[in-house]
């Protein structure tokens, strides 16, 4: 019988799991090794909000991985991968044989070497177990002061969070704008108006020199020379993948674990996917590292499926980055901060609203969106967009259209039938199957009948 051993219990295990008995019916073993339970990490924001129980932050629990015939070592690590002998050795000196192996171990938080970091009541806020220590601080003084290092993606996915609570929130940036790796310094100078408007106090341009303690509180030294009172403070200053298992395996390591079009390393029966894998860029650029839930999910359906015996290939990743701030919407995909690319802007500081699309010839390749969730999702512009890059769709002369009418995305994208080609579109040859694990065995919400101004709208054609 194959044996099967996949490291990590994030999204990217928990689909290559399914997918793996979705092919084989239980045919082969599979023995899950994770240092915590399998949760979402990108759902532990709206749990810090107060927005669902814990109990929804799991993904899997005992049940689940009886019915998959799961065999598993939750809260232990894997200290080896041993490549040639085809073994893991775990930190209490256990040696598990396998025939194939999927290392699915993530990333972790950065901490900068900013004297005072290691002190209680500074966190990373990247596991269960930090967002637990901060509504702990909350239960004690329920409207804290907060400090974020850092002013990147993750960071603001938290701020968000702690703004829906009503704290009050500083921002310390060493770029000179919010989320430089996510958007330029024009939108992202809407998203700091916005910001300001909320109450949020932002420090650019600057950074930590020391975090101290003083009567009870933390004191944030900047280098400009301000000094910031805080309750709590969040490091969010990056995250990096999680590689040292494979120390001196012999695994082909870049910037992550670099993986071939099946999720494959150098040694054919070891995979790697999620936030630990360099994988293809969907628009043809080298491997890249996108540390984003989507790219997990389809990397660890793609090295499920392969690891079953089939013959999977992945087309690459979109990077994309999607978040709420503070209620200002800010998308961005692909090349979104290609400097050479023809970029076409529409902007209104006072709505605010900001729409940049970049092109390569005549296609899409980078998009930049910010604006309230009325004009950014406006007619599900964001998500045809997408789909135009996805698809990697040619425009022609609705180029030329859009650059006359930028918020009129919907024709351009009926006539070149983008919509046919993404449900012709499968990651495994077949329809998607849904999740095994449910919160409290909750089903879907029943399909909604359409009304026939829905299908006059699905169905129209460009004029």
């Amino acid at each position: 019988m194959t044996k099967n051993i996949i490291i990590g219990g994030g999204p990217a295990a928990i689909n290559a799991i399914e997918t793996i008995r979705d092919f084989d019916g239980g045919a082969s073993e599979i023995t899950l090794i994770s240092d915590e339970p399998a949760y979402s990490r990108m759902v532990l924001p709206y749990y810090l909000a107060n927005q669902i129980p814990q109990q929804q932050v799991f993904t899997a629990d005992d049940g689940y991985y009886d019915v998959l015939k799961v065999q598993r070592f939750i809260g232990q690590r894997v200290s080896r991968v041993d490549a040639q002998a085809k073994s893991v050795t775990l930190q209490d000196g256990q040696t598990l044989p396998f025939d194939n192996l999927l290392i699915a171990t993530g990333s972790s938080a950065v901490m900068p070497p900013i004297p005072g970091a290691n002190l209680p009541g500074v966190y990373p806020l990247w596991t269960l177990a930090h967002t637990e220590a901060v509504l702990q601080l909350a239960r004690v003084k329920p409207k804290p002061e907060v400090v974020f290092i850092g002013a990147g993606f993750i960071g603001f996915i938290v701020l968000n969070a702690m703004h829906k609570r009503g704290w009050k929130l500083h921002v310390v940036e060493i770029a000179g704008h919010v989320l430089p790796r996510m958007l330029d310094s024009e939108s992202a100078g809407l998203v700091e108006a916005w910001l300001g408007m909320k109450g949020g106090a932002l420090h650019l341009d600057t950074t930590v020199q020391a975090i101290t303690e003083k009567d009870g509180r933390k004191l944030v030294t900047l280098k400009n020379g301000e000094s910031l009172p805080a309750d709590l403070v969040i490091v969010a200053t990056g995250i990096r993948p999680n590689l040292d298992l494979v120390a001196d395996s012999g695994i082909q390591v870049d910037q992550g674990i670099v993986v071939n079009n099946r999720m494959q390393t150098n040694f054919p029966f070891i995979y790697a996917a999620g936030d630990v894998a360099q994988g293809p860029d969907l628009l043809g650029d080298k491997p890249a590292v996108h540390a984003i839930q989507p790219t997990a999910v389809d990397h660890g359906r793609v090295a499920g499926a392969n690891m079953a015996g089939q013959e999977v290939r992945y087309p690459g990743s979109l990077l994309m980055n999607v978040l709420d701030a503070c209620g200002l919407q800010c998308v961005s995909f692909g090349r979104w901060g290609e400097g050479a690319a023809e970029a076409m802007t529409i902007m209104n500081p006072d709505r605010p609203v900001f729409r940049r699309l970049l092109w390569t010839d005549d296609q899409i390749t980078g998009a930049i969106f910010v604006g309230q969730a009325s004009d950014v999702g406006m007619l599900n512009d964001v998500g045809m967009v997408k789909g135009i890059m996805q698809t990697r769709t040619s425009l022609g002369e609705w180029k030329d259209f859009l650059r006359e009418h930028p918020f009129d995305i919907r024709r351009p994208y009926v006539a070149a039938k983008v919509g046919q080609k993404l449900v012709q579109t499968t990651l495994l040859g077949r329809p998607t199957k849904s999740r095994q694990y449910r919160f409290q065995n909750r089903q879907p919400v029943p399909q909604v009948t359409r009304a026939q101004a829905h299908q006059d709208y699905v169905g129209g054609k460009a004029e």
